[in-house]
């Protein structure tokens, strides 16, 4: 964050009942929001290198999540051609959207990203992974009260999950080293804000080391 002591930032916003945890539930999703080609390869709008590291931490995450029993969700965008689906969103940002054209293959999901048959996949036209999405029913009927997240961009569909992920009645778990943003400010300044209001930011290790004790009580 561009501050110049983040630490009577985090006092401030502690004093005043803010940064409180929630602490992981009994039963958890991991969401991966839109490991797509595109921000992936050199080249596209979206391209930028500082993704690369938050994609192969969602590749752990995932795979961990299948070691133990836990459901895994991924989002993947498509729009109609015309972008008419996708609304003002499509005006406001029509040149990166073009990549999720409907048969655009920078939608795809990037070759690392292996989904498994068991793994529930969820088409999106906007930011959040609920809006017009039967992502929060779906997970409102297996039981699940905690969604691990990850993936791109931070300040973008990452932050609309996770505010979505808090209204939809579930703990918001941001795993701080799966999310990636073009620029270090933007991604600090959201998970800043996060953590502050609406779910908890946590390292991957810590994620990992959950999801392994649930696969063992389960």
């Amino acid at each position: 964050m561009n501050v110049q002591n983040p630490e009577v930032l985090d006092l401030n916003y502690s004093s005043t009942g803010f940064n409180t945890r929630l602490g992981y539930g009994k039963k958890p999703a991991l969401l991966l929001i839109d490991l797509a080609e595109a921000y992936f390869r050199e080249g596209t709008p979206l391209y930028h290198p500082r993704f690369r590291s938050a994609l192969e931490s969602c590749v752990r995450l995932q795979e961990e999540a299948h070691a133990n029993g836990i459901p895994v969700v991924l989002t993947r965008v498509e729009l109609s051609r015309s972008g008419v689906d996708c609304g003002i969103f499509f005006k406001k940002s029509t040149i990166p959207l073009l990549c999720f054209e409907e048969g655009n293959p920078l939608g795809d999901f990037n070759p690392l990203v292996k989904v498994a048959e068991k793994d529930i996949v969820v088409t999106k036209r906007y930011p959040s992974s609920f809006f017009a999405t039967p992502l929060g029913p779906m997970l409102t009927s297996m039981g699940i009260d905690t969604v691990i997240m990850g993936g791109v961009s931070t300040s973008g569909c990452v932050r609309a999950s996770a505010v979505d992920t808090c209204q939809w009645g579930f703990r918001p778990i941001v795993v701080r080293e799966a999310c990636g943003d073009r620029h270090q400010s933007p991604h600090e300044a959201n998970l800043f804000d996060i953590n502050a209001k609406y779910g908890d930011v946590v390292t991957e290790a810590d994620a990992m080391n959950y999801m392994a004790t649930v696969g063992k009580r389960a």
